[in-house]
């Protein structure tokens, strides 16, 4: 009896399911944006397998609920050894080829190429997935019968089929609603709310007492957050300017940061950043930028401070946290919060914006990174401020969903990739990468300028939900500088590559995935403000400095 187990464990498993599995294993193994560590691709692997397996599993049981010939016999075990060999062949085959094919992606990323030995803790750890996912879907039948059968008692067979199927899939549903996502996200609130608490012992409160969370502040230093305080903090001084431009006349940049803690209610948030900014005079400044924090809080140095040494630091910024969580959980719990926020502070700094002497008053801009750009968006209608328009916007890393990126790049033209589309006659907006792609031949910016910086290789940009049944339009013709040239096309596979690439997008090196560098924004900000005595060499001396740095 002992002996038939191994035998009755392997028959137990669907011939089409490990044939269709086996193709979606070794698909997973193909490249995506980002190169992936050999754990996450495993783990992504296994998941491809057993969604492979579990398709093929409910296509042998549509077959033969339909009542369409089978094999038997003989024949049937001959047809099951020739698929186990097939598969073995098939991902024997794709894990040999897959260093080569994550190294290809690490080539146009300048990254040192993965270990050989990969391979097999990749394989490895797909088993361990796929039989994890096995012992799960065998436990949820068992679960079943045993419904089924207690219910079968008291109604018929087949309703009490159907009866138990809704019982097992309620029941799930409900643990993992009740105990692991709601469970889970208090811990993960709690643990990022502790984490935006910290009082980093490297982080001085200004004494300046026209910086933000200074002792002379209405802005509470501790109420900043820990985001928040970096930000103020870690400011160029007048010497970083200086030291740079060879100027003596360059000044501290002003930020402004209001934190959760700073008030009770977004209204009351806003209207405290508009005050800290009239305190410290921000609107004397020669330019005003209203910047939105990703879902962390996070105001992006890279993206500040180049426009900051190009203006001498002539500039104030303004930032209203919303979230301390990380973009997709905030997305997750609170998906209006972060808009409402950013329309709340547009609202109250433009008015009073508005109501200045336009030949005295800042340039105004917009910027945000990752989600950040998305509510940025979100935070004003270009029909309300089409009579007295603002200046213009650097947006980075914009998510797949945000509003105006979305419009642009469905309406580009023809002749334009996808990852660097060109819209219209290019007077409102542009689109720019690693290079600089931003002066259009012929094309003149009108009184408003938005850039939109993206890199190729940013899940968080061309991920869609399209992709799990439709090819993306960034890989029709000539492709992104910064993508693997063997990435290829799958059904639902590139869905789950790019889904395993968005979380690892922020552990891309400088320039690619999520992670964008200073000497990418240069370009942007220099359209965008259009800074006075700026020519290409200084241009290229201000990237060089902060390559430098970096």
């Amino acid at each position: 009896m002992i002996s038939k187990l191994p035998t009755r464990f392997a028959r137990s498993f669907c011939t089409a399911g490990l044939l269709l599995g086996t193709l979606f294993f070794a698909a997973s193994l193909t490249p995506s944006l980002l190169p992936r560590t050999a754990l996450v691709q495993g783990v992504l692997s296994g998941l491809a397998f057993g969604a492979g397996y579990l398709l093929g599993f409910w296509g042998r049981r549509l077959w033969r609920y339909l009542e369409l010939p089978v094999l038997r016999g003989w024949f049937s075990l001959v047809v099951q050894v020739a698929a186990a060999l097939v598969c073995l062949v098939i991902a024997g085959y794709f894990l040999w080829r897959s260093v080569a094919w994550q190294n290809s992606i690490r080539a146009v990323m300048d990254m040192e190429p993965t270990a050989e030995g990969q391979r097999l803790l990749v394989a490895l750890v797909a088993v361990a997935v796929f039989a994890g996912l096995v012992l799960l879907a065998r436990l949820v039948r068992l679960i079943f019968l045993l419904v089924s059968q207690l219910i079968r008692r008291h109604i018929p067979r087949r309703f009490a089929q159907v009866a138990g199927f809704v019982l097992v899939v309620t029941l799930l549903w409900s643990a993992a609603n009740g105990l692991i996502l709601s469970v889970g996200l208090r811990m993960a609130d709690s643990s990022y709310q502790q984490f935006d608490a910290l009082l980093e012992p490297d982080v001085e409160q200004p004494r300046d007492p026209a910086m933000a969370g200074a002792l002379d502040s209405l802005v509470d230093w501790e109420g900043m957050g820990r985001a928040g305080r970096k930000f103020v903090a870690r400011a160029p001084t007048e010497e970083d300017l200086s030291d740079f431009s060879g100027s003596e006349e360059a000044m501290r940049p002003a930020r402004v940061y209001v934190g959760l803690n700073s008030a009770e209610t977004i209204e009351e948030r806003a209207e405290l950043a508009l005050e800290e900014l009239k305190r410290i005079e921000a609107f004397e400044r020669s330019a005003l930028v209203i910047a939105t924090p990703t879902g962390t809080g996070v105001v992006d140095r890279a993206a500040m401070e180049p426009l900051e040494y190009m203006l001498g630091g002539d500039v104030a910024t303004v930032a209203v946290q919303y979230s301390y969580l990380a973009s997709w959980l905030a997305l997750l719990t609170e998906p209006g919060y972060g808009a409402d926020t950013a329309q709340a502070v547009f609202d109250r700094v433009y008015e009073h914006w508005r109501d200045l002497p336009a030949e005295e008053r800042p340039e105004l801009y917009m910027h945000g990174l990752s989600l950040g750009a998305l509510n940025s968006d979100l935070s004003f209608d270009l029909y309300d401020v089409v009579g007295d328009p603002i200046d213009g916007a650097v947006w980075s890393g914009p998510p797949f969903s945000t509003r105006t990126w979305q419009s642009a790049t469905r309406e580009r033209a023809d002749e334009s990739p996808a990852w660097l589309p060109r819209f219209r006659d290019g007077s409102v907006i542009r689109f720019t990468n690693q290079q600089d792609r931003l002066d259009i031949p012929g094309a003149d910016w009108g009184p408003m300028r938005f850039v939109f910086l993206q890199y190729a290789s940013d899940p968080i940009t061309f991920f869609e939900p399209e992709l799990f049944y439709r090819r993306p339009a960034w890989l029709e013709g000539r492709r992104g500088p910064d993508v693997s040239p063997d990435l290829t096309w799958y059904p639902a596979v590139t869905f789950l590559q790019l889904i395993a690439d968005m979380p690892a997008s922020m552990a891309a090196p400088d320039g690619y995935g999520h992670v964008y560098a200073a000497e990418h924004y240069i370009d942007a900000w220099a359209e965008v403000a259009d800074p006075p005595g700026w020519d290409e060499s200084r241009l290229l001396q201000l990237k060089a400095h902060f390559r430098e740095r970096r």
